[in-house]
């Protein structure tokens, strides 16, 4: 094992520490490995909103360049940035095991406003999915754009005149900044794959396959498969509110998706409870199944007026 894994990585302290969990794994088994800190167009551009930018895999790209003009071996995404399809001669080649899946609010002085029908809050988020499920609930409220890495959107949440701005769980647990003042969004259902670290690397690359497969958890894969299949098949990116999670019990899988409007004044909704093994295609049915009630239409009116 004399060869050393280049694990590419963005900058940003939760992405280092996502690397960090497949390095200490792939050192674990005796590979030697070294980070590779990239920049992507996603930390670099942080005024635009995402919706806006339009571009698949925002924060991917530059990644997969590496990987693919052989600057790195393996690339360490939050799964759920990662678009549904992977660029050709790229494979998944690990999920690890699933952290927390929900959101939640960081809230400025307290969480009364929540209560008051009439009060019109200012919440931020850079989430198309949020907004939409946030303003259903509170439809008097009004949404602002919030980006950058989860210190610096702390930061910005700080600074502004705003009630409170919405985080994904992990993104703070995993580096220790989850402020007193936050609430779980119970309610949220959230992004197909949240709260899921992926490793991919190139296609002919053998070595680097076999050694990720080893902390592959086959439960996390096989949910997020489901998710990204039900995310794929409503061909939905970044400027389509969709909302997806699986989880695996008894070996039996329990599955919830949705998609909304962009104002959440609408929205289509599935469950379902199927044996572990016959989850195949889960994602893909329950989508069609969304297509079929009037989903379709809907897609194809957010595309439109984007």
């Amino acid at each position: 094992m004399d060869k050393i894994i280049r694990i590419g990585t963005r900058e940003s302290q939760l992405a280092l520490w996502q690397a960090h969990q497949v390095n200490d794994l792939l050192n674990a088994q005796g590979y030697k490995t070294t980070l590779v800190p990239i920049k992507s167009e996603g930390d670099i551009d942080l005024v635009t909103p995402l919706y806006e930018i339009g571009v698949q895999g925002i924060f991917t790209k530059s990644l997969d360049l590496a990987l693919l003009n052989n600057r790195i071996d393996i690339a360490v995404h939050s799964f759920k940035d990662v678009p549904t399809q992977l660029p050709q001669q790229i494979v998944q080649a690990a999920v690890l095991k699933r952290g927390p899946v929900k959101d939640l609010l960081v809230y400025k002085n307290d969480t009364s406003f929540l209560d008051q029908p009439d009060y019109v809050a200012n919440i931020a988020t850079s989430s198309v999915r949020r907004k939409a499920q946030w303003l259903r609930k509170y439809p008097q409220h009004q949404l602002h754009n919030l980006r950058g890495n989860v210190n610096t959107r702390l930061q910005k949440l700080a600074a502004e005149n705003w009630d409170g701005a919405i985080f994904a769980v992990a993104g703070l647990e995993r580096i220790n900044v989850r402020p007193a003042n936050s609430i779980d969004l119970d309610w949220m259902l959230p992004a197909p794959a949240q709260g899921a670290v992926v490793a991919v690397c190139r296609e002919d690359d053998t070595f680097c396959r076999e050694a990720c497969a080893a902390f592959n958890h086959a439960e996390t894969a096989l949910a997020t498969a489901i998710e990204r299949e039900f995310l794929r098949t409503l061909m939905g990116g970044c400027t389509t509110p969709i909302s997806a999670y699986a989880h695996i019990d008894n070996n039996t899988v329990h599955f919830s998706g949705e998609l909304c409007s962009l104002d959440g004044s609408r929205f289509f909704s599935i469950s379902r409870e199927v044996p572990a093994t016959a989850a195949q295609h889960l994602g893909q049915s329950a989508a069609e199944e969304i297509m079929a009630q009037g989903g379709a239409e809907l897609v194809a009116e957010i595309r439109n007026a984007g």
